[in-house]
């Protein structure tokens, strides 16, 4: 994910169980700012320390917080869940916030191709930029890239812990089909 990180702007944190391991949500004043996704096996230390050395003044919860970590929790628990929580895409680009809005809107369990998502952008030219956009992504599931694929529907690059059997399980796991991690 090469999106800067403001290490002074996350101020809050809060962890959420799954079957797969634990996971997190940091948020400044104004919204979620970062997802951190149970795949990469961290347990809760070693994603606390993780999360204090990237936001070292996110030290307790927050409403937002909570409610993200628990919409999250359900999702990986497999249940359809709408994300209507507050984010935080200040340190986004214009481009970048344009195809998240059309990402997010990418129904459950579907998926679309970079240039789909390019042409709904009214740029059909532009797929390799929303590629760099999903690789930007600091709010997975929330803004759901696994939802993006490549030409024909082949699972190409997902950036988020797990890499592209992440993306293959996230998707099976939308469409009813999935097992184990």
């Amino acid at each position: 994910m090469n999106r800067r990180r403001n290490p002074a702007a996350g101020k809050y944190r809060s962890l959420y169980e799954t079957s797969l391991g634990t996971g997190a949500v940091v948020a400044s004043e104004a919204g979620v700012l970062e997802v951190f996704l149970p795949f990469d096996g961290k347990g809760k230390g070693e994603l606390l320390a993780e999360m204090s050395d990237l936001y070292p003044l996110a030290l307790a919860e927050n409403r937002v917080t909570r409610e993200a970590a628990e919409l999250l929790r359900r999702y990986f628990a497999g249940e359809r869940v709408l994300f209507a929580i507050p984010l935080d895409l200040g340190g986004c680009t214009e481009f970048q916030t344009a195809v998240y809005e059309v990402v997010a809107a990418i129904p459950y369990g579907a998926a679309r191709t970079y240039g789909e998502v390019a042409a709904r952008l009214g740029r059909p030219q532009a797929a390799r930029g929303v590629g760099s956009a999903m690789a930007a992504n600091r709010l997975p599931i929330v803004i759901p890239c696994h939802r993006v694929v490549g030409a024909a529907g082949a699972l190409t690059g997902y950036s988020a812990p797990g890499g592209v059997a992440s993306k293959k399980w996230l998707l099976e796991m939308e469409q009813g089909k999935t097992g184990e991690f």
